[in-house]
């Protein structure tokens, strides 16, 4: 039996804030925008290519670490900030420090919070070229 991690509850303040930074900022597709009584709406969004969405929901839990994995950590943060989220610059880990610039396989990373605090990392995969 396969068992598949497909959703991921995000908590934030406004959900329509959050919506637009997600889908037009940071790039997720909407998937869902639904209201299923007076007290809940479900609005879903999906990271391009990805398997896994993100399920957006009010509430003061706040996720750090949420990761993404790209083919290549440049292009994603230049992405990132030509749409006008605040990336840090790549970065690896040495030492348990970390380092501006890249690292090797599996070491070179980007780093952005959504405006409600909630943390994402963004990390490059090896080349299987």
């Amino acid at each position: 039996m396969q068992w598949n991690l497909e959703v991921v509850p995000v908590t934030v303040d406004d959900v329509d804030r959050a919506k637009a930074f997600y889908s037009d900022q940071v790039g997720f597709r909407l998937d869902l925008d639904v209201r299923v009584g007076e007290e809940m709406r479900i609005v879903q969004l999906t990271p391009p290519g990805s398997h896994s969405s993100i399920q957006l929901r009010v509430g003061s839990t706040r996720l750090h670490g949420l990761q993404l994995v790209v083919d290549d950590v440049d292009v994603a943060r230049g992405e990132l900030a030509e749409r006008g989220v605040d990336v840090s610059p790549v970065t690896h880990f040495e030492d348990g420090i970390r380092r501006e610039g890249r690292g090797g396989d599996w070491n070179s990373f980007v780093f952005f919070d959504d405006l409600d605090g909630n943390s994402w990392v963004v990390q490059e995969r090896p080349s299987t070229a």
